[in-house]
């Protein structure tokens, strides 16, 4: 049998990790093997535990997430992480992906696209949730005006098709979204994604999202 998926959780709610605990321990391929309840914690039980996956939310006492999330992918063969949100810090959930976090789901997140993500992210992948991406931008929007950023040159390379593409990614439409949207196949959409991705100079769409939120380009 192929060994689990091993996990560690890292939040300072205890009621949450419990939760948590019980969803991820259910799934015969995921298992649950440390847990944290700040950030300095999480640094003494992931080096002690080498999970393939954290759960890592952002805001907690002694150390932060963020904190934590920085300091962890410095190690050799640093685990995959997922940072756990609320979106009360906008900024801090963009930060991290800058940082190399694989990802941030909202922490009210449907179980089954919390297991999803578990097995992505290990997977090589990165993951965020439609519906978290929509809530970032509403956030921003409804907030204080910020001024407008400089677009950086690499921006200018994109077609106008692909400017468009990247525009629904940056929104977290799917492939299969875009594709139906823009009446092109799944495959035309992957291959348009990664010649972005290549001309941006990101890693994957969730530096996408976090490269349009800078740049305030949606």
């Amino acid at each position: 049998m192929t060994a689990p998926i091993r996990v560690v959780l890292v939040d300072d709610q205890a009621l949450f990790r419990a939760g948590i605990r019980m969803l991820v321990d259910s799934q015969p391929d995921l298992a649950v093997v440390g847990e944290a309840s700040d950030g300095a914690e999480a640094l003494t039980v992931v080096r002690a535990t080498r999970p393939d996956v954290v759960l890592m939310d952002i805001r907690m006492p002694v150390m932060d997430g963020l904190a934590a999330t920085a300091e962890l992918l410095r190690d050799d063969a640093p685990p995959r992480v997922v940072m756990l949100t609320t979106f009360d810090l906008d900024e801090a959930a963009a930060r991290a992906i800058r940082q190399g976090a694989s990802g941030f789901l909202l922490k009210d997140a449907d179980p089954e696209f919390l297991l999803a993500a578990v097995r992505t992210v290990h997977a090589g992948s990165a993951v965020i949730a439609a519906s978290a991406t929509r809530e970032l931008f509403a956030h921003v929007g409804a907030g204080a005006a910020r001024p407008a950023p400089a677009v950086p040159e690499t921006y200018g390379q994109l077609t106008d098709r692909e400017r468009e593409i990247f525009a629904l990614a940056a929104r977290g439409l799917s492939n299969a979204e875009i594709a139906a949207r823009e009446f092109l196949s799944e495959a035309t959409v992957k291959t348009h994604i990664s010649r972005i991705l290549t001309k941006l100079g990101l890693r994957d769409r969730v530096q996408l999202v976090v490269f349009a939120f800078d740049h305030a380009l949606v």
